[in-house]
């Protein structure tokens, strides 16, 4: 059971490197990976002793000596996979006991460490990249558009299944940055269709919220067509979708007009620069023949007004639209100011 020592190691691994090590540090906000990594070591340990106690300490609520208690001896050698979530927002009690615990760890305890990010408990998450044998596994989050259709492709790849560019597209249109909706609706679409995935099948899946909401409001945004996309926000926003996933798609599809509008070269290149796919740039490119400079510009400052207004900003909504905005009227307003020529 006991892992060999050896020197630890100052590069991260991603999660699907994860395994056990008498210290296991977990850092990064991305919280379906650090399921996944915690995951992945605990199933190690216990493919080798289906036996193995496992338990979790929340570092936040953390009582003096619970490490060096469940960390200690047995009697029987048994081995032990100890995991403490929730070190970005220890108490000091917490701190004070795992910083001791990495000075002299036992050789028959797996003990996972998950930090989120920040500065508190930073000491504990330094220290453990210096415990020897250490394995250090990052999971950072994942926003940018094409990280988290590479993200999907994996999903698929994992199971020796694939999905088209569009439909990975349509899916990270319809679920936006939040991976854990994001995964699993790529485990439904895995799970409940035979062969290869496309757009008609993500459409017939997810349809009601992929095309009622991000996707088709925001590809009738940045095509400029304004009857079709105040259709589709009002049945969005009559479907219960809300408004602020809606507002991420508008503005996910402008920034890569703003970043392909001032790209030069060919589209490989421009792909490679700007970390989209060059399928992305080429469809930028022709979306960028109804705009202008200045229109563009317009819809970005509203984009950020409407951000303000619907995350609680009642002044700064007040002093823009003359009153309280309400979600619908912010909305509305956002996209006629993209669709209509000034």
């Amino acid at each position: 059971m006991t892992p060999p020592r050896a020197r630890s190691s100052s590069s991260a691994k991603s999660w699907k490197q994860a395994k056990p090590a008498e210290v296991v540090l977990i850092t990064g906000p991305e919280g379906l990976l650090v399921d996944r990594a915690v995951a992945r070591v605990q199933s190690a340990v216990r493919g080798k002793h289906a036996e193995v106690e496992v338990t979790r300490v929340e570092a936040n609520s953390y009582e003096p000596g619970t490490l060096a208690r469940l960390a200690s001896p047995s009697l029987f050698e048994e081995p032990r996979v100890v995991t403490v979530v929730g070190l970005s927002e220890a108490n000091e009690l917490a701190t004070k006991d795992v910083l001791g615990y990495l000075s002299a760890p036992e050789p028959d305890v797996v003990l996972i460490l998950c930090h989120g990010g920040g500065n508190r408990a930073k000491k504990v998450v330094d220290t453990a990249k210096t415990v020897p044998g250490a394995l250090w596994v990052d999971c950072p989050a994942i926003k940018r558009d094409n990280d988290l259709l590479s993200f999907v492709a994996a999903e698929f790849a994992d199971a020796g299944r694939t999905i088209s560019t569009r439909g990975a597209q349509l899916l990270v249109d319809a679920f936006g940055s939040d991976l854990r909706e994001l995964a699993a609706s790529c485990a439904q679409l895995i799970a409940d269709i035979p062969g290869d995935v496309d757009v008609e099948d993500v459409k017939r899946y997810h349809g009601g919220r992929a095309e009622a909401s991000g996707f088709e409001v925001a590809d009738a945004v940045v095509s400029r067509d304004a009857g079709r996309a105040l259709l589709t926000l009002r049945q969005a926003l009559d479907s219960g979708v809300d408004p602020i996933p809606l507002l991420a798609a508008i503005a996910m599809k402008i920034r890569s007009l703003a970043k392909v509008s001032v790209a030069n070269g060919p589209s490989g290149q421009v792909a490679k620069e700007l970390g989209m796919p060059p399928w992305m740039v080429d469809q930028a490119r022709r979306q960028l023949r109804a705009w202008n400079p200045d229109d563009l510009a317009a819809v970005i400052v509203e984009i950020a007004a409407a951000d303000v207004a619907l995350k609680g900003g009642v002044e700064i909504a007040d002093k823009i639209y003359g009153r309280t905005a309400d979600p619908i009227y912010t909305m509305e307003r956002l996209v006629a100011t993209a669709c209509l020529p000034r």
